[in-house]
């Protein structure tokens, strides 16, 4: 099926899986809300250097794949409902251990600078394995019993709409939390957010399930998808430019002009894109996210401050959806769940690596990180348009 567009249901959007895409929300705006402001405060407040800014940022990435391997067996052998909330309650967790650390006074003299990135790493490295097990429990499994068969597409496309809004709705609520209450505030109001998303996830029953026989402690089942390694890697360049950009970027005009461009890409979809080429959406989004980081090398004009985001929020839109409709289809019988792992993988990874990169080698650099970028699309664009589109019509099984 080579449609561009995912059919609408309305016996989709019953109580449960409203309460379930809310809870990807709330907790994805929880994590979110770090990413423009945890490296100021552990620049301003902990004397770190960047590189322990930018390992900082990247242990999330690292951490995200830390626990995918046990993904299968836990859900097996425990009630799926209760290992995602564990979860969750883990990511809570790894906020107040940031949270306590914010606390101390004069951190960086009475612990020790490096003692209290190292502190910082590990929470973010916590965060990661915590937030991703989540994800994957929520994507792969919680999501999917929730729906009819036939909805399970339309079911996995609208929930990760949730989960992209909290690109732009998580960093703006953790810039104003910051601006009005603090670091400390912050983290507060991403607890909240998490906590929130527990309260949600409580109020959905989960029948019970007969656990398979034979489940291994270690497997890529509801982790990552071997076939679609040629996807992984393409959505992972392109988020790592995601991630660069977000280094460089952290006011607040600049995330509401990317979540205006995110319901621009959803209209686009919904219309523009309904029965384009296939290739079409992935090429366009790639241009417009080129073309969105090349006005931000001339951020001086006024016009930029507003354009720039909202090109780049439509394409990277666009481009999500897209891609995650192509695991979907790569995927074989009974591999929807990990498919959406690998997913979530690509794209969680990928603007972790990004603000690695940013914040390591290129922190107030206004041009070098954004010309890095705008290689990185072009080399995207490049893999996708040579091989990568190619490659997935011959291989695709639905």
């Amino acid at each position: 099926m080579n449609t561009q567009n995912t059919p609408v249901h309305v016996s989709l959007w019953h109580r449960e899986f409203w309460y379930l895409a809310f809870a990807n929300l709330l907790l994805t705006m929880g994590v979110y809300m770090l990413i423009p402001t945890l490296p100021e405060w552990m620049l301003a407040s902990t004397d770190s250097s960047l590189v322990e800014v930018g390992c900082a940022m990247g242990a999330f990435g690292v951490g995200l794949f830390l626990l995918g391997p046990f993904c299968s067996y836990l859900v097996q052998e425990h009630r799926r409902g209760r290992m995602c909330l564990m979860a969750m309650l883990g990511v809570l967790l790894a906020l107040g251990l940031i949270y306590l650390l914010s606390r101390q006074s004069a951190a960086a003299s009475v612990m020790g600078a490096r003692l209290c990135a190292l502190h910082v790493q590990l929470s973010t490295l916590l965060l990661g394995a915590c937030f991703g097990l989540a994800q994957m429990i929520l994507s792969s499994t919680l999501i999917i019993d929730t729906s009819e068969s036939f909805q399970r597409t339309e079911a996995n496309h609208s929930a990760s709409w949730f989960g992209r809004f909290a690109l732009s709705l998580g960093p703006l609520l953790g810039l104003f939390l910051e601006a009005k209450f603090g670091f400390s505030g912050m983290i507060v109001g991403a607890m909240v957010c998490v906590a929130a998303s527990v309260v949600l996830l409580l109020m959905v029953h989960f029948p019970f399930r007969t656990p398979e026989e034979g489940v291994r402690l270690f497997s890529l089942d509801r982790f990552f998808l071997p076939q679609g390694v040629w996807l992984f890697l393409n959505l992972f360049i392109i988020t790592t430019v995601v991630g660069i950009v977000l280094s460089t970027c952290v006011g607040f005009l600049f995330y509401a002009m990317l979540m205006a461009g995110f319901f621009m890409a959803l209209l686009a979809q919904r219309f523009a894109f309904r029965d384009a080429e296939l290739k079409s959406e992935v090429v366009s989004g790639l241009l417009l996210m080129g073309c969105a980081v090349l006005m931000l090398t001339g951020r001086q004009q006024t016009v930029t401050s507003w354009f720039a985001p909202l090109l780049f929020g439509m394409g990277v839109g666009l481009i999500g959806s897209r891609f995650l409709l192509f695991f979907i289809k790569l995927s074989r019988h009974c591999q929807r769940g990990t498919s959406q792992s690998s997913y979530m993988l690509a794209w969680e990874s990928g603007i972790a690596f990004g603000l690695f990169l940013g914040y390591t080698f290129f922190y107030g650099q206004q041009e070098k990180p954004l010309y890095v970028a705008l290689g990185l699309c072009a080399l995207a664009l490049a893999i996708y348009s040579g091989f990568v589109h190619s490659w997935f019509m011959n291989h695709k099984n639905r």
